[in-house]
Protein backbone atom coordinates (compact mmCIF):
# COMPACT_ATOMS: atom_id res chain seq x y z
CA UNK A 1 0.00 0.00 0.00
CA UNK A 2 1.25 3.55 -0.99
CA UNK A 3 2.26 5.41 2.35
CA UNK A 4 2.55 9.19 2.12
CA UNK A 5 4.66 10.44 5.50
CA UNK A 6 4.18 14.19 6.47
CA UNK A 7 6.09 16.12 9.43
CA UNK A 8 2.81 18.29 10.28
CA UNK A 9 -1.00 17.73 9.34
CA UNK A 10 -4.19 18.69 11.26
CA UNK A 11 -5.41 14.83 11.73
CA UNK A 12 -3.97 12.04 9.31
CA UNK A 13 -7.93 11.09 9.79
CA UNK A 14 -8.70 14.68 8.20
CA UNK A 15 -6.30 14.56 5.10
CA UNK A 16 -7.54 11.84 3.64
CA UNK A 17 -11.61 12.56 4.06
CA UNK A 18 -10.26 15.84 2.24
CA UNK A 19 -8.43 13.83 -0.56
CA UNK A 20 -10.78 11.09 -1.87
CA UNK A 21 -8.91 11.25 -5.09
CA UNK A 22 -6.14 9.47 -3.59
CA UNK A 23 -8.02 6.32 -3.19
CA UNK A 24 -6.39 3.31 -1.30
CA UNK A 25 -3.51 4.39 0.79
CA UNK A 26 -1.98 5.49 3.89
CA UNK A 27 -1.04 8.39 5.84
CA UNK A 28 1.64 8.53 8.63
CA UNK A 29 2.67 11.92 10.21
CA UNK A 30 5.52 12.74 12.28
CA UNK A 31 3.32 15.12 14.43
CA UNK A 32 -0.43 16.43 14.31
CA UNK A 33 -2.09 19.73 15.46
CA UNK A 34 -5.81 18.48 15.48
CA UNK A 35 -5.55 14.54 15.80
CA UNK A 36 -8.53 13.26 16.77
CA UNK A 37 -10.26 10.76 19.42
CA UNK A 38 -13.51 8.92 19.23
CA UNK A 39 -16.26 11.86 19.35
CA UNK A 40 -15.26 14.98 20.44
CA UNK A 41 -12.03 13.98 22.14
CA UNK A 42 -8.52 15.27 20.47
CA UNK A 43 -5.82 12.67 20.13
CA UNK A 44 -2.63 14.67 21.90
CA UNK A 45 0.57 14.21 18.58
CA UNK A 46 3.57 15.52 19.82
CA UNK A 47 6.36 15.27 17.65
CA UNK A 48 8.58 11.77 18.25
CA UNK A 49 6.06 10.84 20.94
CA UNK A 50 3.72 8.19 18.95
CA UNK A 51 2.75 6.86 15.76
CA UNK A 52 0.27 8.51 13.84
CA UNK A 53 -1.44 6.77 11.47
CA UNK A 54 -4.54 6.46 8.80
CA UNK A 55 -5.47 4.33 6.27
CA UNK A 56 -7.90 3.91 2.93
CA UNK A 57 -8.50 0.75 2.53
CA UNK A 58 -11.05 -1.19 0.74
CA UNK A 59 -14.29 -1.95 2.59
CA UNK A 60 -14.12 -5.16 4.18
CA UNK A 61 -16.53 -7.95 4.29
CA UNK A 62 -16.77 -7.24 8.69
CA UNK A 63 -19.22 -6.25 11.18
CA UNK A 64 -19.78 -2.48 12.00
CA UNK A 65 -19.33 -4.00 15.10
CA UNK A 66 -16.21 -6.05 15.15
CA UNK A 67 -14.07 -3.87 12.05
CA UNK A 68 -12.05 -1.54 14.85
CA UNK A 69 -11.87 -4.26 17.44
CA UNK A 70 -9.98 -6.33 14.68
CA UNK A 71 -8.03 -3.91 13.56
CA UNK A 72 -6.62 -2.98 16.99
CA UNK A 73 -5.92 -6.84 17.53
CA UNK A 74 -3.93 -6.39 14.33
CA UNK A 75 -1.70 -3.75 16.07
CA UNK A 76 -1.38 -6.42 18.73
CA UNK A 77 -0.42 -9.03 16.94
CA UNK A 78 2.33 -6.40 15.31
CA UNK A 79 3.76 -5.50 18.83
CA UNK A 80 3.96 -8.61 20.38
CA UNK A 81 8.03 -8.47 20.18
CA UNK A 82 7.69 -5.76 22.44
CA UNK A 83 7.37 -8.18 24.69
CA UNK A 84 4.24 -6.33 26.72
CA UNK A 85 0.74 -7.94 28.08
CA UNK A 86 -1.58 -5.85 25.69
CA UNK A 87 -5.32 -5.96 25.63
CA UNK A 88 -8.40 -4.79 24.75
CA UNK A 89 -10.83 -2.57 26.13
CA UNK A 90 -14.15 -2.32 24.95
CA UNK A 91 -14.53 -1.68 21.93
CA UNK A 92 -11.32 -0.70 20.78
CA UNK A 93 -8.67 0.56 22.93
CA UNK A 94 -5.13 -1.00 23.37
CA UNK A 95 -4.84 -0.50 27.00
CA UNK A 96 -2.28 -2.45 29.15
CA UNK A 97 -2.22 -2.57 33.26
CA UNK A 98 0.80 -1.31 35.66
CA UNK A 99 0.35 -2.38 38.87
CA UNK A 100 -3.56 -2.26 39.42
CA UNK A 101 -4.45 0.32 37.15
CA UNK A 102 -5.51 0.05 33.62
CA UNK A 103 -3.62 2.50 31.26
CA UNK A 104 -4.39 3.34 27.55
CA UNK A 105 -1.48 3.15 24.96
CA UNK A 106 -3.70 3.79 21.79
CA UNK A 107 -6.61 4.80 20.19
CA UNK A 108 -8.66 3.91 16.83
CA UNK A 109 -11.09 5.53 14.74
CA UNK A 110 -13.27 4.26 11.98
CA UNK A 111 -15.48 6.51 8.82
CA UNK A 112 -17.27 4.86 6.16
CA UNK A 113 -16.26 6.61 2.59
CA UNK A 114 -18.25 5.54 -0.34
CA UNK A 115 -16.12 2.12 -1.16
CA UNK A 116 -13.25 3.22 1.22
CA UNK A 117 -12.94 2.36 5.14
CA UNK A 118 -10.43 4.69 6.81
CA UNK A 119 -9.00 3.76 9.89
CA UNK A 120 -7.52 6.16 11.80
CA UNK A 121 -4.73 4.77 14.83
CA UNK A 122 -2.85 6.67 17.37
CA UNK A 123 -0.34 5.13 19.59
CA UNK A 124 1.60 6.49 22.16
CA UNK A 125 5.53 4.95 21.54
CA UNK A 126 8.10 6.64 23.79
CA UNK A 127 5.83 9.37 25.69
CA UNK A 128 2.04 10.45 26.70
CA UNK A 129 0.22 13.35 27.85
CA UNK A 130 -0.39 14.41 31.36
CA UNK A 131 -4.25 13.86 31.52
CA UNK A 132 -4.76 13.39 35.23
CA UNK A 133 -8.85 13.75 35.28
CA UNK A 134 -8.87 10.37 33.09
CA UNK A 135 -10.43 7.61 34.45
CA UNK A 136 -8.05 5.10 32.48
CA UNK A 137 -4.96 7.43 31.90
CA UNK A 138 -2.54 7.50 29.03
CA UNK A 139 0.42 5.97 29.08
CA UNK A 140 3.54 4.63 26.35
CA UNK A 141 5.07 1.68 25.32
CA UNK A 142 8.58 2.80 26.66
CA UNK A 143 7.91 3.48 30.26
CA UNK A 144 6.14 0.22 30.78
CA UNK A 145 9.13 -1.46 29.52
CA UNK A 146 8.97 -2.86 25.48
CA UNK A 147 11.92 -4.14 23.98
CA UNK A 148 12.29 -3.92 20.32
CA UNK A 149 10.26 -1.03 20.18
CA UNK A 150 10.41 -0.13 16.52
CA UNK A 151 10.79 3.15 14.61
CA UNK A 152 7.38 4.76 13.65
CA UNK A 153 7.79 3.95 10.01
CA UNK A 154 9.06 0.16 10.45
CA UNK A 155 5.53 -0.11 12.82
CA UNK A 156 3.46 1.45 10.05
CA UNK A 157 4.02 -0.68 7.61
CA UNK A 158 3.95 -3.65 9.42
CA UNK A 159 0.58 -2.56 11.34
CA UNK A 160 -0.30 -1.80 6.98
CA UNK A 161 0.15 -5.12 6.00
CA UNK A 162 -2.04 -6.76 9.23
CA UNK A 163 -4.49 -4.79 8.30
CA UNK A 164 -5.02 -6.06 4.78
CA UNK A 165 -7.08 -8.72 5.99
CA UNK A 166 -9.37 -8.51 8.48
CA UNK A 167 -11.51 -11.24 8.68
CA UNK A 168 -8.79 -12.68 10.72
CA UNK A 169 -9.89 -12.77 15.17
CA UNK A 170 -6.53 -12.03 16.95
CA UNK A 171 -6.71 -12.77 20.62
CA UNK A 172 -5.59 -10.04 22.71
CA UNK A 173 -3.36 -10.50 25.66
CA UNK A 174 -6.22 -9.67 28.17
CA UNK A 175 -9.94 -7.90 27.54
CA UNK A 176 -11.55 -5.72 29.81
CA UNK A 177 -14.03 -5.93 30.89
CA UNK A 178 -15.07 -9.42 31.26
CA UNK A 179 -17.59 -11.22 32.99
CA UNK A 180 -18.65 -9.82 36.66
CA UNK A 181 -16.98 -6.43 36.30
CA UNK A 182 -18.37 -3.13 37.52
CA UNK A 183 -18.85 -0.34 34.79
CA UNK A 184 -19.88 3.10 34.27
CA UNK A 185 -20.64 5.18 31.23
CA UNK A 186 -21.46 8.30 30.43
CA UNK A 187 -25.60 7.80 31.79
CA UNK A 188 -25.43 4.67 33.32
CA UNK A 189 -23.69 1.74 35.51
CA UNK A 190 -24.20 -1.90 35.29
CA UNK A 191 -22.17 -5.29 35.67
CA UNK A 192 -20.68 -6.80 32.58
CA UNK A 193 -22.08 -9.66 31.24
CA UNK A 194 -19.63 -10.40 28.24
CA UNK A 195 -18.38 -9.58 24.54
CA UNK A 196 -21.53 -10.50 21.95
CA UNK A 197 -20.54 -11.88 18.65
CA UNK A 198 -21.16 -8.65 16.68
CA UNK A 199 -18.47 -6.40 18.70
CA UNK A 200 -21.46 -5.13 21.54
CA UNK A 201 -21.54 -5.23 24.94
CA UNK A 202 -23.88 -6.86 27.12
CA UNK A 203 -24.29 -5.52 30.66
CA UNK A 204 -26.81 -5.65 33.25
CA UNK A 205 -28.49 -2.66 34.68
CA UNK A 206 -30.45 -1.75 37.57
CA UNK A 207 -33.63 -1.18 34.87
CA UNK A 208 -32.35 -5.03 33.54
CA UNK A 209 -30.43 -6.50 30.61
CA UNK A 210 -28.61 -4.08 28.14
CA UNK A 211 -26.77 -3.76 25.10
CA UNK A 212 -24.20 -1.27 24.78
CA UNK A 213 -23.14 -0.19 20.91
CA UNK A 214 -19.90 1.74 20.65
CA UNK A 215 -21.05 4.35 18.63
CA UNK A 216 -23.18 5.23 22.02
CA UNK A 217 -21.22 4.79 24.69
CA UNK A 218 -17.78 7.18 25.55
CA UNK A 219 -16.03 7.35 28.88
CA UNK A 220 -16.33 3.14 30.11
CA UNK A 221 -15.12 2.73 33.20
CA UNK A 222 -14.73 0.67 36.24
CA UNK A 223 -16.67 2.17 39.18
CA UNK A 224 -14.52 1.65 41.40
CA UNK A 225 -12.96 5.07 42.37
CA UNK A 226 -9.47 4.45 43.10
CA UNK A 227 -9.15 2.71 40.12
CA UNK A 228 -9.13 -1.03 39.12
CA UNK A 229 -7.76 -4.25 40.61
CA UNK A 230 -5.78 -6.41 38.25
CA UNK A 231 -7.10 -9.78 37.21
Amino acid sequence: MRLIRLALVDSTQSFLVRHPELSHCAVLADAQSEGRGRGANRWESAPGAGLWLSAALPRPEVAPGLLLQRAMGAVMAVLEPCGLKLGLKWPNDLVAWRGQRLVKLGGIIGEQKGDRVILGLGLNLRAAPELPDRPIPPACLLALGARELPDALTLARSILDAWQDLSLLREPGFWWPIQGDAIQWEDGRGICEGWLPDGQLAVNTDEGPRTLCAGDVSGLSATCKDGFNSP
